[in-house]
């Protein structure tokens, strides 16, 4: 089988990668993950996804491919980033109660000879209409401030929503499975 790269130095990309049994090793892909003036959350995603892989796949041997994944959130048209502290986690969380936040979840399978293949996940998360109070208990216990959308799915941030709208539960967390796995498969790699 072919090599395997994680473009990520994500511990939850990373967890998620690991469930399919291959081994991988990962790296920090440089990349400016600044949007583009008036750039659509699916067109970050899937850009930012693909720079990624495309970065270390280019010093890469001829064996061996790159997984890049991005992600970005949006609320009524607008980008919703990592917050990066306790303020702006649950400045977020309140512009999001009771309203429908859309995630973008992208990943590329990108190998040294210049091969992409690539899929974007939609995901909708439908949040409930939040006290303050509720919001403030949530950030202190999970503090998801390196998470888009200020909520872990996979832990606490659960107990935020009325319901989920998604084709890959793996997306919401940072890596959708499901195409991942496909485009591993078209690129040669044996899974079950």
């Amino acid at each position: 089988m072919p090599a395997l790269v994680l473009a990520s130095t994500s511990r939850y990309r990373r967890d998620l990668l690991a469930r399919f049994g291959l081994p991988f090793d990962t790296a920090r892909p440089e990349v400016d993950e600044t949007p583009a003036p008036g750039e659509p959350a699916d067109a970050l995603a899937a850009r930012l996804g693909r720079a990624k892989a495309l970065a270390i796949a280019v010093s890469c041997d001829d064996d061996t491919w790159v997984i890049g994944s991005d992600q970005a959130a949006e609320i009524d048209g607008h980008l919703l980033g990592k917050p990066g502290g306790r303020a702006a986690a649950i400045a977020q969380l309140q512009a999001m109660r009771g309203k429908r936040v859309r995630f973008h979840t992208s990943v590329a399978l990108a190998h040294a000879d210049g091969r992409v293949f690539e899929a974007l996940d939609l995901t909708t998360v439908a949040m409930r209409a939040l006290d303050d109070d509720e919001i403030e208990r949530y950030a202190e216990a999970e503090q998801p401030y390196d998470c888009a959308g200020s909520f872990k799915a996979e832990g606490l941030g659960i107990t935020l929503f009325d319901a989920i709208e998604s084709r890959d539960p793996t997306a919401l967390i940072g890596l959708p499975l499901i195409a991942t796995a496909t485009l591993l498969r078209r690129a040669g790699f044996r899974l079950p």
